[in-house]
């Protein structure tokens, strides 16, 4: 059996919250338009893979509860999809270029963790999202990481 890993999904509570996954139960993570992310989401992340849900663009940005992903990738529909704001006219379905993965909701967190108070827990400290310039919106989270979290979560 495969060891479960631990990642982080960004979304901006306009476009999809978790709010929106809690009432869907389950949903298709699409539109990423980033090679690195794209890599992740093609050969990294596994079904039964845990998801730290995060509202970015929010104020304040925030971790704000669970999903664990329940396919693994698959070529993303909305690159072929003409008119479509993701569409990628040099992808076909014999080629595609972008993958997404589902994921199903799990818990939101009763209080969101802010990320400044995220930077003040020194166990977080090498983590993907506090590094400056970070703007994936596809991370990899250590499981150290997830645990420490987790213990903050209510």
């Amino acid at each position: 059996m495969a060891t479960t890993r631990y990642w982080l999904l960004k979304s901006e509570p306009g476009a999809y919250s978790i709010e929106d996954l809690k009432k869907d139960k389950t949903t298709f993570w699409d539109g990423v338009r980033n090679y690195q992310a794209r890599n992740m989401l093609r050969d990294d992340i596994k079904k039964g893979d845990r998801v730290f849900f995060y509202h970015s663009n929010a104020k304040p940005p925030a971790i704000v509860g669970v999903a664990r992903v329940v396919r693994d990738g698959y070529p993303d529909h909305t690159q072929f999809e003409q008119g479509h704001p993701k569409f990628d006219p040099k992808t076909s379905p014999d080629n595609p270029r972008w993958y997404m993965v589902d994921i199903a909701f799990e818990k939101e967190f009763a209080e969101p963790l802010p990320i400044d108070q995220l930077r003040d827990i020194p166990e977080l400290e090498g983590m993907e999202l506090l590094r400056k310039g970070s703007r994936l919106s596809v991370q990899p989270v250590t499981k150290k990481e997830w645990d420490t979290i987790m213990k903050h979560a209510r």
